[in-house]
């Protein structure tokens, strides 16, 4: 059994103990908040989504203690576009209580960092600020991904439809999504190789698909690369949960954004 399939039977679990709670008042409505594409698009530099990640089964603990409301704002106030809260308990140490927080704390894009595999997990998610939701295509079958994303988008939210490899592109391409976000991380083992993102990269040719490059973009080295394989923004997390200067591996990271066709943002 793969880390993925262990997350997913736990995400089974916890889908019926959701179904048993009431679902909260929403501190915001996604439509109170500008989208992810609109934020991303017509930059000329790296768009930055900053992950708030106490933990992950790769690394072991990160932050245990972080202050995710001070994260947060911390992250805001120094351009990041939008802000991915990890909620996962079990294998990530997150809460919805620490989403909630940093919605009452930010006003841009927020990105729900879970495992969805089921609508009533998508309502909890909005409740307590999301205005994204991740959508991973390797956790659940197409029929159920159409279903989810469907959902998803009737109920306000931006959805970021996460790929690893060439089969799960061209399902991804499929669904016809605003952002793909292309994991270097397979979440089967956990290995990570920056080269995924240029591989699948080249597979998208609609200019207006925002392409995200996730998970072990760590030197601004890393992030001109992802840069020049098309990538308009990127999701990083343990390089900023770990340095002491979030302020300057922010400044560095923005790195410009070619002119041309290699990039997915206009």
């Amino acid at each position: 059994m793969t880390i993925l399939d262990k997350i997913v039977r736990q995400k089974q679990i916890e889908v019926e103990q959701l179904k048993k709670r009431p679902i909260p008042d929403s501190p915001v409505t996604a439509d109170q908040v500008t989208s992810i594409a609109q934020t991303f698009q017509n930059t000329d530099h790296m768009n930055i989504i900053a992950e708030i990640k106490r933990a992950s089964p790769s690394k072991g603990s990160i932050d245990l203690d972080v202050d995710p409301v001070k994260q947060a704002k911390l992250y805001a106030s120094n351009g990041t576009g939008a802000i991915s809260v990890l909620t996962d308990e079990t294998f990530f140490k997150g809460s919805m209580d620490d989403l909630r927080a940093v919605r009452e704390a930010v006003d841009i894009p927020l990105l729900c960092k879970d495992f969805f595999i089921d609508k009533v997990q998508i309502d909890h998610a909005k409740a307590a600020g999301a205005s994204i939701i991740l959508l991973i295509v390797a956790a659940v079958t197409p029929s159920k991904l159409q279903e989810l994303y469907t959902y998803a988008k009737e109920n306000g939210l931006d959805v970021l439809c996460e790929v690893h490899d060439e089969d799960e592109m061209k399902t991804a391409i499929e669904l016809g999504p605003d952002v793909i976000g292309i994991n270097n991380r397979n979440l089967k083992s956990f290995d990570v190789d920056l080269n995924t993102t240029a591989r699948l990269a080249s597979m998208v040719t609609n200019p207006d698909t925002i392409l995200i490059s996730e998970s072990g973009v760590k030197t601004r080295e890393d992030v001109l690369e992802a840069a020049y394989n098309g990538a308009g923004a990127i999701l990083i997390g343990e390089t900023l949960m770990r340095t002491d200067d979030v302020p300057g591996t922010i400044s560095d990271l923005k790195v410009p954004l070619p002119k041309g066709e290699q990039t997915n943002v206009r």
